[in-house]
């Protein structure tokens, strides 16, 4: 009587060197314009995050015997017209610059991410309706949107990151929706529905995942958006209103003094410059690495 012995496998972990996402990683540090935006966009947070170790000096504190100073040991930057430090001031102008491009575009995947899932899955008139309004939405800029919400209630952080938020929600609703509706016509949708699935947990299981890679993207791109309509705000005097210092409003206050100490409109100007060079950069090689078939193509 012979027997059969029956070799049960158990699934291997994915070795580490070959998780997607390290691959990923791996392919984006061979982009040499991406290691510069990533390296950019490091020591911005770094320098953000260690503002009271790197610069011990309140932004707001004035040293009338340094009016308009250059480079000197006291200030590394030079100091503005009441004395007060570029320096501190630059590092939390960085703090607001992160702050607001986080914010805003994550309040435009949270609301675009859904309507866009919501809009190519049902399609129809609920697909009508949603890109009707992203339609409507997309014609109003940002700075007219910020200039309503500051009028309403008031030039703050808080008006400033809902204002670029609410400009890029039609942009990711339309990228997820443009991507889903290739997916959506996919096979293993179809057996899902034929099987029982529900529609959120077809849409969360199989439509979300497949349609992620577009939005991370867009994300990055928006990012150098929000950086560069964040300081536009600051400077026409409708954005994160002082004391507290921002990229945009201190180039607006150093504007009279272009004459006197152009490093006062260098500095935040090359900041804003650079940061929003470095989120285009990393975008741009995200999209090449993660579609190969959009390598080289300009928008």
């Amino acid at each position: 009587m012979s027997s059969s012995v029956i070799e049960v496998t158990t699934p291997q972990p994915t070795p580490l060197g070959s998780h997607p996402v390290v691959e990923v990683l791996r392919k984006l540090f061979r982009i040499p314009p991406a290691v510069f935006g990533v390296v950019v966009i490091t020591l911005t947070v770094f320098a953000a995050l260690s503002a009271p170790w790197i610069v011990p000096i309140d932004p707001e504190e004035m040293d009338f015997d340094n009016l308009l100073s250059g480079i000197s040991a006291e200030h590394w930057l030079g100091s503005d017209q009441m004395g007060r430090d570029t320096l501190a001031r630059l590092i939390k102008g960085a703090q607001v610059a992160l702050m607001v491009s986080l914010g805003a575009v994550g309040l435009g995947v949270l609301i675009g991410v859904p309507l866009g899932l919501v809009s190519v899955y049902f399609r129809g008139f609920v697909d009508d309706a949603i890109m009707r309004l992203m339609d409507s939405l997309a014609v109003f800029p940002s700075l007219l949107i910020a200039v309503g919400l500051a009028a309403a209630i008031g030039g703050s952080l808080t008006t400033v990151i809902v204002a670029i938020g609410l400009a890029n929600v039609p942009w990711m609703a339309r990228v997820i929706r443009s991507q889903g509706l290739m997916i959506r016509e996919l096979d293993y949708v179809a057996a899902a529905e034929a099987g029982g699935m529900s529609h959120p947990r077809i849409i969360i299981k199989h439509i979300l995942p497949n349609s992620v890679a577009p939005v991370i993207v867009q994300s990055t791109l928006s990012m150098g958006y929000a950086v560069l309509t964040e300081a536009a705000l600051g400077f026409i005097g409708v954005g994160i209103q002082p004391p507290t210092p921002t990229w945009g409003n201190m180039l607006q206050q150093a504007f009279p003094m272009l004459d006197q100490q152009p490093l006062l409109s260098v500095v935040p100007g090359l900041a804003i410059f650079v940061l929003v060079l470095a989120f285009n950069f990393v975008g741009d090689a995200v999209r090449d690495v993660l579609d190969p078939r959009l390598k080289g193509v300009i928008h």
